[in-house]
């Protein structure tokens, strides 16, 4: 490239996403960059013989279909070639993948963020708020759920359930788990009590279930119930377990394992596909799917394709890669999703009735090794993202925030993420995105985020929950 186009009209550096690991420098896309556009453009965007990329001056462009036009077609009045002849549409999208990302580098290595140490006040674009260890000595809290009576449940990958009690001060280990896959990716994920829990006593959790089938282990999401009682979990119910003829190798990724209850009701659970993309398009599996049961785990008359005996009954919607949070919308009571993207593409989706959620024919990502996926980033019959991340934060849980602490942040989506360590909160309205922010960062891997009974958040942290409340 001779001369540099402002090829990128993207948010301003604040707002971008940032990468969590100089990984992404690396890869088949950055040999391409390396080959056809640092001369000019500089190793890391910086500019050479042309202008910088990483400021937010721009002489074409505006969106990445854009950006994908002028690589493709060339500007030469302006001294830069085409490479249509040079790279087909899915390398394209790579190198606008890997541009986004490089001008994230630049954008963190130039931003301060709240790393709050406990007690310390940190301010945030609507309040000020201070971060402090609730509950401590922890081994990878996965999910947290309060009990009506001021107790807490949290989750551990590795396959263990703590009770939390006196205020996060005593935490013991509950007997009575079922045995649960812990390799890679699976471990132990939900805790939710029932929505009339103070009269049923039932929990909810979600697991990677070990078995074996024809003689070989295998692994799959599983849902069950359980009371507690006496330290254990007895009258333990199965709500949802696949045929084990489905369920694929033990360990592995993508597994899913978010729960909710909507308000009729209605428990909400999600499958990831698992690893292979095709199982979220292929509606005779259950995985790369959100799936809705009653709470004994009955399947409603009104599902989908409760009435396409090639289906599977319990499936909401379809099309998902890893969905790691549900969450309901307390102002309208709709379903919510967050789920990880590959290298890119995480999203934010309103999850509906019957809808296709596109993956894996369509994705802002590409693949961890800098080689294409796609071009697609939209096609007929497959829903958006109301908001994606490229590049990934490696999104996690996620909470509406529906507590009184925090007025100005009512309704508000909070989401943790892991590679990025870092805790945001989303503005929604009338169901379309708004604005994000970054509340703090470099604490370590955020699991999940709960809201409190009292009106805080609790983040999950590798060893410890914190309490997220007002400064004084």
């Amino acid at each position: 490239m001779q001369r540099i186009l402002r090829l990128l009209s993207l948010l301003p550096l604040g707002g971008l996403t940032l990468p969590a690991a100089d990984a992404i420098r690396t890869g088949a896309v950055a040999d391409t960059y390396a080959q056809l556009c640092a001369a000019c453009h500089g190793a890391q965007l910086q500019g050479g013989s042309a202008p910088s990329m990483l400021d937010d001056q721009w002489l074409v462009g505006g969106d990445d279909a854009s950006l994908a036009k002028s690589i493709r077609e060339g500007h030469p009045d302006k001294g830069m070639p085409a490479f249509a002849a040079t790279l087909d549409d899915k390398q394209i999208r790579s190198l606008v993948i890997y541009i986004h990302e490089q001008r994230a580098i630049a954008a963190r290595a130039q931003t301060k963020f709240n790393a709050p140490k406990d007690d310390v006040v940190a301010s945030s674009q609507l309040h000020r708020f201070t971060l402090k260890t609730w509950a401590d000595g922890l081994n990878e809290p996965w999910s947290m759920a309060f009990l009506p009576d001021g107790r807490a449940l949290a989750t551990e990958k590795r396959g263990t359930l703590q009770l939390i009690e006196n205020n996060g001060r005593k935490l013991t280990q509950i007997r009575g788990v079922p045995p649960i896959d812990s390799g890679g990716q699976a471990g132990f994920f939900g805790v939710l009590p029932h929505p009339d829990y103070a009269n049923n006593g039932w929990i909810y959790f979600s697991f990677a279930d070990p078995q074996k089938h024809e003689g070989r282990s295998v692994t799959l999401t599983r849902i069950i119930r359980a009371k507690l009682r006496d330290g254990a979990l007895v009258d333990q119910q199965d709500i949802y377990k696949a045929p084990l003829s489905v369920y694929p190798g033990p360990g592995g990724i993508h597994l899913g394992g978010a729960l909710a209850f909507d308000r009729d009701g209605y428990l909400y659970f999600s499958i990831g596909e698992r690893g292979h993309g095709p199982n979220a398009q292929n509606l005779s599996v259950p995985m790369g799917k959100v799936h809705r049961v009653h709470d004994d785990g009955r399947i409603p008359a009104d599902n989908p394709f409760v009435n396409d005996s090639s289906a599977v009954p319990t499936i909401w919607s379809y099309g998902h890669r890893n969905p790691q949070g549900l969450g309901i919308n307390p102002v309208d009571g709709t379903l919510w999703d967050v789920e990880h993207g590959p290298r890119g593409g995480d999203e934010l989706n309103h999850v509906r009735k019957g809808l296709n959620y596109g993956w894996p024919v369509i994705t802002y990502g590409m693949n961890y090794d800098g080689t294409p996926m796609t071009d697609l980033t939209a096609k007929e019959g497959m829903e958006q993202p109301v908001r994606h991340w490229t590049p990934s934060i490696a999104i996690s849980g996620m909470t509406f925030y529906s507590g009184d602490l925090f007025p100005k942040w009512k309704n508000n989506v909070f989401v943790g993420s892991l590679a990025a360590e870092e805790l945001r909160r989303v503005e929604l309205r009338d169901g379309r995105y708004v604005s994000q922010e970054v509340l703090f960062k470099n604490l370590g891997r955020i699991r999940n985020v709960v809201t409190g009974p009292d009106g805080a958040l609790y983040v999950l942290l590798p060893t410890r929950i914190a309490r997220l409340a007002p400064a004084e």
